[in-house]
């Protein structure tokens, strides 16, 4: 019977062209990859459109992160009970609708609510995505394939600061969600007629599989506390905040109890028994390490350029285009030396690369820096995240059963988006601390004693008096207030440069780490994986 079964299996083929079919998967992915950053721009336009204050604003982004995050790692689990095809196609409408529902909204709390629906739809696209495209195409063409899933991946998020800014400037923060409504119909169309479910892939009538409660329970609590707390860590001062310890002490009960209760569930929500496969493994570590540097390097650019230099959000975006434009040559080619070359040392090759364009970023980054010398700077540093998302993506499946790819795609993308929650908060916690330590160090310089500052302060009193006219008293105040604002631009710009070299470590480490993983035959992986 098992021999009968492989049989079928391997000699299943989709019945439309499989190129056609990863496009139209992954524009749907493209579509909800970019929704997680194009709204990050129109936040201050939200707020006064529709009477809220910037905190609350933020919400917009939280609540779409906390219900994509909770329904990503159970995707497998839903599936086996509706079936994939069906699953995909559901998860369409709702992100459709739930857009249109954005685009319309007439107040803050119905534009949240809908934010929650259009995450929860948006949750199932990319893994059912990445698992069609592990299905259908044999394991020695999956890295080319992934490369097309790739560019969803790594350049929307890079696009969606850009586009959304120059819907906002020119039109209305509404379109950055009606944008969705022509593709996501499209998508819904195309999927329905060429998208079919592979015979291995059984479903669960809802009396074999029943509900885990108490699994789903502490996913929920656990995995929408933990998106709370990175998202509002740093705005909360961390454990300042009883809310936020609170929610820290919720996390940490809830998974933990989580990956107890499932690993010994007979029908479990989430199969953590999926992390005994070492490959699957360390590709999570690898996929949540690509999500954190690829979304803290997107959140760094811009912030310093924008903070700092004065850029609109448009031109910062801009800056970031470019190295997606580079990216969308690299991963084709990426995707061909996968077939051909180890994963572990495309892997490394590209942390290596990382590691050297994190070192190149601490010499070049200053308040001087040209447009054009910050887009080379950024596609130095994007590049290498091309050469470990696809080899990582590919190795996650190795090894382990073909009815098991939508569980390994749901968790595999789950830990890259919890990745650039980590890498977001981490970034902005580090920039505010040393951002302060700077300042603290600087204005040691400022002593009243020091003769650089008494110059500092006498060329400032004088442009100021015979500027503005000012009195001598009046002069000397914004003198200081001057000196003062040159302290804290110079202590920013040093905690760039300081987040910048703990990514240029964690690029080394990660270097030396690839080669631990075990090594794959890519001309024999056809044979050797499922």
């Amino acid at each position: 019977m098992a021999s009968a079964d492989n049989q079928e299996n391997s000699g299943w083929k989709p019945r439309h062209n499989p190129w056609l079919i990863a496009v139209v998967v992954s524009m749907a992915a493209f579509m909800e990859v970019l929704d997680t950053s194009i709204a990050n721009v129109a936040l201050p336009h939200m707020a006064g459109n529709l009477g809220a204050s910037q905190d609350q604003s933020t919400w917009v982004l939280t609540s779409y992160l906390v219900s994509n995050a909770i329904v990503l790692p159970i995707t497998g689990w839903l599936t086996s009970i509706v079936g994939r095809k069906r699953f995909f196609l559901i998860c369409i409408v709702i992100f459709t609708l739930s857009s249109l529902l954005c685009g319309i909204a007439p107040s803050l709390v119905f534009l949240l609510m809908a934010r929650v629906v259009q995450g929860a739809g948006g949750g199932g696209l990319q893994p059912m995505a990445q698992a069609i495209l592990a299905d259908i195409f044999p394991p020695e063409k999956r890295g080319l394939a992934f490369s097309l899933y790739g560019i969803t991946a790594v350049c929307a998020p890079a696009i969606g600061p850009t586009l959304g800014g120059w819907l906002t400037d020119n039109y209305s923060w509404r379109w950055i969600f009606l944008i969705n409504l022509p593709v996501g119909l499209i998508t819904m169309f195309l999927v329905h007629f060429l998208v079919d479910d592979p015979p291995f892939l059984k479903r669960k009538t809802l009396r074999e599989s029943r509900l885990d409660y108490v699994g789903l329970s502490a996913l929920a609590l656990g995995i929408g506390s933990l998106q709370i707390v990175l998202d509002k860590g740093q705005e909360d001062d961390w454990f300042s905040s009883h809310f936020i310890t609170t929610l820290v002490i919720i996390t940490v009960v809830c998974l933990t109890f989580l990956v107890i209760w499932e690993w010994y569930e007979k029908d479990p929500i989430v199969d953590v028994r999926l992390f005994k496969y070492f490959n699957f493994s360390a590709s999570s570590v690898m996929m949540f390490l690509v999500g954190a540097v690829s979304f803290s390097s997107t959140v760094l650019m811009p912030q310093f350029l924008q903070s700092l230099m004065g850029y609109t959000a448009e031109k910062a975006g801009m800056v970031l285009s470019a190295a997606a434009i580079i990216l969308l040559i690299e991963l084709p080619i990426v995707g061909i030396l996968t077939g051909k070359i180890q994963g572990r040392f495309i892997m490394a090759i590209g942390w290596g690369m990382l590691c050297v364009a994190m070192y190149v970023s601490t010499k070049q980054m200053d308040l001087l820096i040209s447009f054009r010398s910050a887009s080379i700077l950024r596609i130095i540093q994007y590049i290498p995240i091309g050469l470990v998302f696809i080899p990582a993506t590919t190795v996650a499946y190795v090894g382990i059963p073909q009815e098991k790819s939508n569980s390994v795609a749901g968790l595999v993308n789950f830990m890259r988006n919890i990745g650039s929650s980590f890498g977001t908060s981490a970034v902005t916690t580090i920039l505010a601390q040393r951002s302060q330590f700077h300042q603290a160090r600087l204005t040691e310089h400022t002593a009243i004693g020091d003769i650089n500052f008494q110059n500092m302060m006498s060329g400032a009193s004088q442009s100021a008096q015979s500027m503005a006219g000012n009195g001598h008293l009046d002069a000397r105040q914004v003198g200081l207030a001057q000196i003062y604002q040159t302290v804290q631009t110079q202590a920013a710009s040093l905690s760039y440069l300081d987040v910048f070299q703990i990514l240029m470590v964690l690029g080394g480490i990660m270097f030396f780490l690839s080669f631990l993983l075990r090594g794959n035959k890519p001309k024999k992986q056809a044979m050797a994986a499922h």
